[in-house]
């Protein structure tokens, strides 16, 4: 590929982004151009299960003289923990990687109506009232639940309602598909991509996995961690860096910017230029798109 070349890109990097196309509050377009006002030169567009921004995005990007990287958010679940893997240059058209994210999608989609008709019981809430927070083909999830229980005046912002009525213990919860871990990271790399667990030391029940499932993960072709991320503990750092360095892999910092819908900015943590061109370096599914 002539124009695959780690070295064209300016920093910083903010490689976690995400539009309206998901859980995100803003088109692609905007995602770009405030990734820019806050002075991020290089950004991935990191949609949760698909890719339909990237086009949006990258001309955007290119536009405001910044490199653009696809990438996105592929969902998975390792027992009880939500894990997501960040994609990153991977072929958007690769068959087997598109199955599972439609697999992923759909059942978001009929988790979500199944959350909604349990709230409905409660509080006057309907399906249409989500669907009016979406734009056609989003990701539907429970993001877009608290946006219409916003609309609705049910609660004051997306933090409440994820600390009521939309938390566990409140009693609405479902689950829904995602595949485990393992077979996230091999999709992802077999579609030429390279793969990185996103904030990957929360705390709380979303805790870390167990090194020992991580070092599978890295035998199964693991391309890093994102480190650098408002959620990650410290003491989770300092071990996934330990992790890290062991293997040599590759290191992200990213903002996990949402709009609006979460109080993250784009470029309060940033992937080091020699990271960025090593996951470059690493891909063969995409391409960065240069200004």
């Amino acid at each position: 590929m002539a124009d695959h070349d780690p070295l064209r890109f300016a920093s910083p990097a903010d490689l976690h982004l995400h539009s309206h196309h998901s859980d995100g509050t803003e088109t692609p377009a905007e995602v770009m151009r405030q990734a820019h006002a806050h002075g991020v030169r290089t950004a991935a567009l990191t949609d949760h299960d698909r890719t339909s921004g990237w086009d949006e995005a990258g001309r955007a990007a290119v536009a405001l003289g910044m490199t653009f990287i696809p990438g996105m958010e592929l969902s998975a679940k390792h027992e009880w923990r939500s894990v997501h893997v960040l994609g990153y240059l991977f072929d958007p058209d690769d068959v087997a990687l598109n199955a599972e994210t439609a697999r992923i999608r759909d059942d978001r989609i009929g988790r979500a109506e199944r959350i909604v008709r349990h709230i409905g019981r409660d509080y006057d809430l309907h399906w249409s009232d989500v669907v009016a927070q979406t734009v056609a083909d989003a990701t539907v999830g429970r993001p877009h639940i608290a946006d219409a229980l916003v609309a609705r005046g049910i609660v004051r912002d997306r933090t409440e309602a994820f600390d009521g009525i939309l938390h566990p213990r409140a009693g609405y919860y479902e689950p829904h598909y995602a595949p485990d871990p393992l077979t996230a990271v091999r999709l992802i790399t077999d579609a030429g991509g390279v793969a990185v667990i996103a904030h990957p030391a929360t705390s709380g029940r979303d805790r870390m996995m167990p090194v020992s499932f991580i070092e599978q993960l890295i035998a199964a072709g693991l391309g890093g961690f994102e480190i650098d991320h408002r959620e990650n503990t410290a003491a989770g750092k300092k071990l996934l860096h330990e992790i890290a360095t062991a293997h040599d892999l590759i290191v992200t910092g990213s903002s996990d910017y949402h709009g609006s819908g979460k109080p993250n900015r784009p470029g309060e943590n940033t992937t080091s230029e020699e990271m960025v061109a090593r996951l470059i370096a690493r891909a063969s599914g995409a391409e960065p798109r240069y200004p």
